[in-house]
């Protein structure tokens, strides 16, 4: 837990303990899900907090294990480039728009039901319709987690990434194609399901037009922590000096010479790599880590494991 980034860890932990207390409190006859959950905005038990409180709630281990297995699996990697505000912003966008997609999507679901109902009688419901659509509860992380899944993709397009069954290593955006093609294909194909793939679709959506908005506007909101992941470059610059400030003993010649000794070899070799980390650094700086070519994002963190 100690090496899990501030965001991704405390988000864990919040998860977890409100699973906790579900059960708890199911347990004593108090459904925290249904008081949490997100319900259609025409029920009679709908409240706006619950676009917040949603996130946070799931329906069984099942459900939890596989949303916290891939928070911590994608999170980890995107908190330590964006850093935690810009992490904290993302996700809790992401997962009041998958909120908003599957308000609009259970609307469009009720509209199509009502054959003989007006679109403006739709909203002027009897109390018992109205106490009937509370049955339409969305709870879990699934849409912010999915929209997480996109960053790592569109961050890290390139990066191979093994799959359980897939006995080769895929591509992140093929990776990331893939799910985006399953859900739309479950959301358009199946109905009544308990499954909320426009949730889905919908972080996934926020996400996308969130990160766009960032790539157009590099230094927005830096005073928010939405830079370029500042303090992870910053750590890797720091490990790189320290490396670059340790004692080289050089050979001590009265004339320089051509061809280099078995001694200068290794040095010099270590001056030109921090020296193309510090162009690289000083990119970032200026335009962004977006800006980097895909051999500079490959060298750089190639350089970083070496520390």
């Amino acid at each position: 837990m100690r090496s899990i980034p501030t965001i991704t860890k405390n988000l864990l932990i919040i998860n977890l303990l409100a699973f906790i207390a579900s059960l708890v409190f199911n347990g004593r006859g108090v459904d925290l899900n249904n008081i949490f959950g997100l319900h259609f905005f025409l029920a009679s038990d709908f409240h706006i907090y619950q676009l917040f409180t949603y996130m946070f709630m799931h329906a069984n281990f099942e459900h939890i294990f596989f949303n916290m297995f891939a928070l911590w699996m994608f999170g980890c990697v995107v908190e330590r480039v964006w850093g935690p505000k810009r992490f904290l912003i993302y996700y809790i966008i992401c997962g009041v728009g998958a909120g908003l997609m599957q308000e609009i999507s259970q609307f469009a679901h009720l509209y199509m039901m009502q054959t003989n109902v007006s679109f403006a009688e739709l909203f002027s419901l009897s109390p018992a319709d109205a106490q009937m659509l509370n049955a339409w509860t969305t709870v879990g992380a699934s849409g912010a987690v999915y929209a997480i899944l996109l960053a790592f993709g569109m961050l890290f397009p390139e990066e191979r990434i093994f799959i359980f069954p897939l006995p080769i290593p895929i591509k992140a955006k093929w990776f990331v194609m893939f799910y985006v093609v399953i859900e739309l294909f479950s959301a358009l194909g199946t109905s009544n399901s308990q499954v909320a793939h426009f949730a889905h679709l919908g972080g996934m959506l926020f996400g996308f037009l969130l990160i766009r908005y960032w790539r157009k506007h590099p230094y927005a909101n830096e005073d928010f922590g939405i830079g370029n992941g500042q303090a992870f470059f910053d750590k890797m610059r720091k490990n790189w000096e320290q490396r670059k400030s340790r004692p080289v003993e050089e050979p001590k010649r009265e004339e320089p010479v051509r061809d280099e000794t078995p001694r200068q070899q290794p040095y010099n070799q270590k001056k030109r790599e921090q020296d193309e980390i510090d162009i690289i650094l000083d990119k970032i700086r200026k335009s962004g880590y977006d800006s980097l070519t895909d051999e500079e994002k490959k060298k750089l963190f190639d350089c970083s494991k070496k520390n």
